[in-house]
């Protein structure tokens, strides 16, 4: 009797989750307001250049976030100017969970439940309530040459993104930031896993161009830019990006 009970408590419980989950998932695609983006800070190495550097992070380094979701959002004629507003949340003294080092659907499900857990956990501190939270861990670019995989989960919309600290990599850090904060919308990727080219056609800006290549923009979920049949190289800001119409329609900005 007593198991039967626990069980029925956890089945509401998972109910009352779920029900949440689609609902906030429902209104964060509904764009009748702007999206709330609050940025958290971390220091992924502790170092002390990578410290100043988060200790100047002001809203206007993540200005052309706003500006690109602006623009594209005026192109689909989406009915808002702003469609998103970009905050710098207080830092975060403690790391997140590290993504899986295979990216197989059970390890990125596990790694989805200790992140969400941790973000419970450690709640927000940012005002207003964001509607999605993006945790940025930096690192000092001198002494760390490859960074771990950048996420972003729609259940939740939490992402976690492993950036470089300074000033010349500010815009190429809004670009990985971008398109995780659109994945946390629903929009998947278009590159392939094993070799990061995009996949043709939906990873392509333009692709009915004559000829094909170079492309001059990348679209923001394949994450580079084709400039041969085997070479794409990634944007240097977001000024080189696009919104494709597959991402449009994933997000909601046109019909599937």
């Amino acid at each position: 009797m007593f198991r039967a009970f626990r069980i029925f408590i956890l089945l509401t419980i998972l109910l009352i989750v779920g029900g949440s989950t689609y609902l906030s998932q429902l209104r964060a695609t509904d764009w009748d307001a702007p999206l709330w983006v609050s940025i958290f800070p971390i220091n992924g190495d502790g170092s002390s250049n990578t410290e100043r550097y988060i200790n100047s992070l002001k809203k206007n380094n993540f200005r052309d976030i706003e500006a690109f979701m602006a623009e594209e959002a005026e192109y689909y004629k989406v009915p808002i100017k702003n469609p998103t507003i970009v905050n710098v949340a207080n830092k975060v003294l403690e790391q997140p969970p590290l993504p899986p080092t295979s990216r197989s659907t059970l390890n990125i499900m596990l790694w989805s439940l200790k992140l969400r857990y941790w973000v419970f956990t450690h709640g927000s501190n940012a005002s207003p309530s964001p509607d999605i939270q993006i945790y940025v861990v930096y690192y000092d670019p001198a002494n760390n040459k490859k960074l771990s995989h950048s996420l972003g989960l729609e259940k939740g919309h939490i992402g976690v993104v492993h950036a470089y600290a300074g000033q010349r990599y500010t815009r190429k850090n809004n670009v990985i930031i971008a398109h995780e904060f659109l994945h946390t919308l629903g929009a998947v990727d278009k590159y392939e896993l094993a070799t990061n080219y995009p996949i043709f056609p939906l990873g392509f800006a333009n692709p009915d161009n004559q000829p094909l290549y170079p492309q001059k923009r990348a679209e923001i979920m394949a994450g580079r830019m084709p400039v041969s049949k085997n070479e794409a190289i990634f944007p240097k800001n977001l000024y080189r990006v696009v919104i494709g119409k597959q991402t449009a329609k994933e997000i909601n900005w046109l019909e599937k």
